[in-house]
């Protein structure tokens, strides 16, 4: 059993098909993606074609809720944050009815068995909500009510931009980064920010003749012809978005 693992891809398909090209040159038996799939990145539309070609089991996130519901959270729309706010609306904006339908498809939680003992639950923030930030820094007893009531051998999310893995009791936490923006740390301002990015990040998890394997990669992409074609995009803030490659 060979899993790969994507998360927060925000709208950047140069990114993704970095990702995606490179899990074509090994056998891997499925692709989860753990939410935050289109928002905050110049090609939500194309992106959100490209997941649906894959066929692939998605994770809602929190700004894909936002994009559901075209509401932004107030502490976002505050004037710190308003190029994430007028993306966020910009995305919104332009979605069609069947990509809402879409949207509508992601699930909260996906629990699936991993060999005859043991099993991947995957969430976006924590098991509770896609809000949640478990890091590594997280005091036990936060992440023990975040996860309360769930039980599984392998926890995995997104949502922080950070990967992680994390032994917390008999469970391995995993993070597994952002393919589409991996410089900005969402959600843990006690986490240092990601400098000089030029690599999209991801996992892979096996479980091949009882072994258990975490791997946890950034695979380099062509950050100048990604920004260049971000540039023929009509997103707004594109500097907001550009200096984070930066």
């Amino acid at each position: 059993m060979r899993l790969a693992l994507i998360a927060d891809i925000h709208g950047n398909l140069f990114a993704l098909e970095a990702v995606l090209d490179e899990l074509k040159r090994e056998q891997i038996d499925q692709i989860i993606c753990l939410g935050d799939v289109a928002a905050l990145g110049p090609q939500p539309h194309e992106v959100l074609s490209r997941l649906q070609t894959l066929n692939c089991p998605v994770i809602m996130g929190n700004t894909d809720a936002w994009l559901l519901n075209a509401q932004v959270p107030l502490e976002v729309a505050a004037a710190n944050s308003r190029p994430i706010y007028n993306l966020a609306v910009w995305c919104a904006e332009q979605l069609s009815q069947a990509e809402r339908d879409y949207l509508h498809t992601f699930s909260a939680t996906l629990e699936r068995p991993l060999d005859e003992a043991r099993t991947l639950l995957c969430y976006h923030g924590s098991p509770r909500s896609f809000d949640d930030v478990i890091a590594a820094v997280t005091p036990d007893a936060t992440v023990r009510e975040m996860l309360a009531g769930y039980a599984a051998t392998i926890m995995a999310g997104g949502h922080t931009h950070i990967q992680m893995v994390r032994r917390y009791e008999d469970v391995h936490i995993i993070n597994v980064g952002s393919v589409g923006l991996p410089g900005v740390n969402a959600g843990s301002p006690e986490l240092a920010k990601n400098r000089s990015v030029s690599w999209a990040e991801y996992g892979v998890l096996s479980v091949e003749q009882g072994r258990l394997s975490i791997d946890l990669r950034r695979t380099p992409i062509d950050v100048d012809a990604m920004l260049q074609a971000a540039k023929r995009t009509h997103m707004p803030h594109l500097d907001w978005w550009l200096q984070k490659w930066r």
